[in-house]
């Protein structure tokens, strides 16, 4: 049986159970009559699905459990953090340090009536009338996951972090679901990391949803440095309020496929959105980011640079688009992608595009791909340094306006670890 099917048979046996029944099955309903895309489709020309689509996936895990020790070397340790953890979709309140009296972190299945209220009131509404078949079968079926609310002038005191975890003995399809909802003047730091901790294979649905009041400010860190074995393709929707601030960094260094899609509305006036990426991938490597800020108001700012490093015959696709309504004069809008190709079979295809109905605006785009620049590897070499540590250094030089955005002194010291570990050198420079 295709995922397609397995998916409308588990979401017809399970109904019964799930909240937002109406909602659901308007989502499984577009599943059925649009099916996964393929090539064909534009938003997926350069990432082919089916060989992927037509593995034998389970739905259910056999494995349940999860010891602290395992984690531990993909969490924060040395930072004083929140911490939630799900092992195949499941919360692993035993792993996990959520205790806050300001502000609610739980799970999406487990809130109270209060928690209740707030989720059925935000629950969808970022997303749109009609999203791909990843979101319908995520709307259709995901019923665990994050939930974080601050209520008006919260400051989480300290960066939560979510792991969701998979383990499992066979290939498993699993599904997640996130709701973030940031009130006004709060704000909120969080790290989000899936992560496989066994040999079979594992393709994450990841759906986040961020709600962003009026002065709330939002930094959102997804790292993605999952084992070969495993694909995501995680969907991320921002809706900001005005005066707002609103920041998520996406660093992309494992796992076979990756697709990102991640969408900003701009609702409000005065708003910041803050979108930046790096991609460090190698052999058979996929990762393909898709984003559109969407302008809808005046007197707002997008910023958007995305960086990447493609080795061996490694894939890279970057397809960013502004949009600028008619109505949102005096916006700034401003995007880049530059890349790297370490060898003659690396590739990327990047497409940054404007659609502008506006007049009165600031706003550029662009690309840049090219290699190592030879005349700074000859400069470094010519002072003694090694030409492996010579192209680390200046990878990392290209990568650092990237990670000196990064608030959490931890986080950047661990990327800056991934890093030198994909580069394959030990090199101690400070970002």
């Amino acid at each position: 049986m295709h995922l397609k099917e397995k998916l409308i048979s588990a979401f017809d046996q399970s109904l019964d159970q799930l909240s937002f029944q109406q909602r659901r099955k308007e989502s499984m309903e577009r599943l059925k009559q649009d099916g996964f895309p393929t090539i064909r489709n534009e938003e997926w020309k350069y990432t082919n699905l089916q060989p992927l689509l037509k593995k034998e996936f389970e739905l259910q895990a056999s494995i349940s459990s999860i010891t602290l020790e395992e984690i531990n070397e993909y969490i924060l340790k040395d930072t004083d953090t929140y911490l939630m953890v799900f092992l195949n979709g499941v919360f692993q309140p035993n792993l996990s340090s959520i205790s806050c009296q300001k502000a609610h972190i739980s799970t999406i299945k487990n809130a109270n009536e209060e928690q209740q209220k707030i989720i059925e009131k935000y629950w969808g509404s970022c997303l749109p009338k009609k999203g791909d078949a990843f979101v319908s079968a995520n709307n259709g079926l995901a019923q665990e996951g994050a939930f974080v609310y601050l209520p008006k002038s919260v400051v989480l005191d300290k960066p939560l972090q979510i792991v969701y975890a998979t383990k499992n003995d066979n290939a498993l399809f699993t599904q997640t679901r996130s709701l973030v909802v940031v009130e006004e003047n709060a704000q909120v730091q969080i790290t989000e990391r899936h992560q496989n901790f066994s040999d079979s294979e594992v393709f994450t649905n990841a759906v986040t949803e961020i709600v962003v009041k009026q002065n709330a400010i939002v930094d959102f860190y997804k790292i993605q440095n999952d084992n070969f074995k495993c694909s995501i393709v995680d969907n991320t929707w921002v809706n900001q309020a005005n005066n707002c601030n609103c920041t998520v960094d996406t660093f992309s260094f494992g796992g076979k496929m990756v697709r990102n899609n991640l969408t900003f509305s701009m609702l409000g006036e005065h708003s910041e959105s803050n979108m930046r990426g790096i991609t460090l991938i190698g052999k058979d490597q996929l990762v393909d980011h898709h984003t559109l800020v969407d302008h809808l108001v005046p007197n707002c700012l997008s910023n958007e640079l995305y960086k990447g490093i493609y080795d061996h015959n490694a894939k890279g696709v970057f397809n960013g688009k502004v949009m600028v309504h008619p109505d949102a004069q005096k916006t700034n809008a401003f995007q880049s992608n530059n890349n790297l190709l370490l060898t003659d079979d690396a590739s990327i295809d990047t497409k940054p595009q404007l659609e502008i109905y506006a007049d009165d605006v600031a706003c550029s785009h662009g690309c840049t791909i090219g290699q190592l620049d030879d005349e700074a590897l000859f400069y470094l070499r010519a002072r003694g340094i090694p030409k492996k540590e010579a192209q680390a250094m200046l990878m990392y030089a290209f990568a650092n306006d990237v990670l000196n955005n990064i608030k959490i002194e931890e986080l950047k010291k661990k990327l800056n670890l991934i890093i030198a570990e994909k580069i394959g050198v030990e090199l101690a420079i400070e970002l």
